[in-house]
């Protein structure tokens, strides 16, 4: 298995799905946004993971140097229509929405620490998904939220955001909360995210940081390693 992470920041680390990809042996390669990688030209890669940003699919050049969506989008493209197993986590969700067709939209709430999810009728059938409890806990750092085409599927809701868990395809998810996360990803967000959480912090879904620390990720792990195993055989 060929897996190729896509990054817009270094704080936003595949964490626990790189530890899965080097559990499995996967031929890992990474485009690195922040550092000035460009788009590979082939999609020489059997799954495509695009990771969150405090970015958003409408921040322009202007705003941040090496972000380009439109760039962005037209890769994605190239994936999706290369039959490629994709997943897209937090803005990676939104940026598959966009490829898609489907425009962002902004979260109801914004929510930062650890909150559960529930499954809706369609994750219940999920052939995925609809294998996890019917109510669990997964991390949450965002304030979108992907779009919806004609096709996709809301698989998980949560109080503050009504699009948590989107297939797309059956080989084509996002993720708008974060089962990726671990305590040294988590701890990487709260280094560059300290405005952030001063000033959200009297919203009614924003931890603190000491909250944040005091997680245990284990079992959001474990349900991710578990979607990880089913997508990719």
């Amino acid at each position: 298995m060929k897996i190729h992470f896509l990054m817009h920041e270094s704080f936003e680390a595949p964490a626990a799905i790189e530890i899965w990809a080097q559990k499995k042996d996967c031929d890992i390669t990474y485009t690195r946004l922040y550092e000035g990688d460009p788009f590979p030209n082939e999609c020489n890669f059997d799954f495509l993971v695009i990771m969150g940003g405090p970015q958003s699919p409408a921040t322009t050049l202007k705003e941040c140097s090496y972000f380009d969506a439109q760039k962005e989008i037209t890769f994605i493209k190239k994936a999706i229509e290369q039959g490629k197993i994709l997943l897209g986590v937090c803005l990676g969700a939104q940026m598959i929405g966009e490829a898609l067709g489907a425009h962002f939209d902004h979260s109801p709430n914004r929510e930062i620490g650890v909150f559960p999810v529930t499954l809706t009728e369609d994750g219940k059938q999920d052939p995925i998904i609809g294998t996890f409890p019917k109510k669990f806990m997964v991390g949450h750092w965002h304030g979108d939220m992907p779009g919806l085409t004609a096709n996709s599927k809301i698989l998980a809701t949560s109080q503050g955001c009504p699009r948590q868990i989107v297939r797309y395809a059956p080989k084509i998810y996002g993720f708008q909360c974060h089962m990726e996360f671990t305590p040294e990803a988590v701890e990487g967000m709260i280094k560059n995210s300290t405005q952030e959480l001063e000033s959200n912090k009297d919203l009614p879904y924003i931890e603190t940081a000491e909250q944040l620390r005091s997680h245990d990720y284990t079992e959001m792990n474990n349900l991710l390693f578990s979607f990880l195993d089913k997508i990719s055989s």
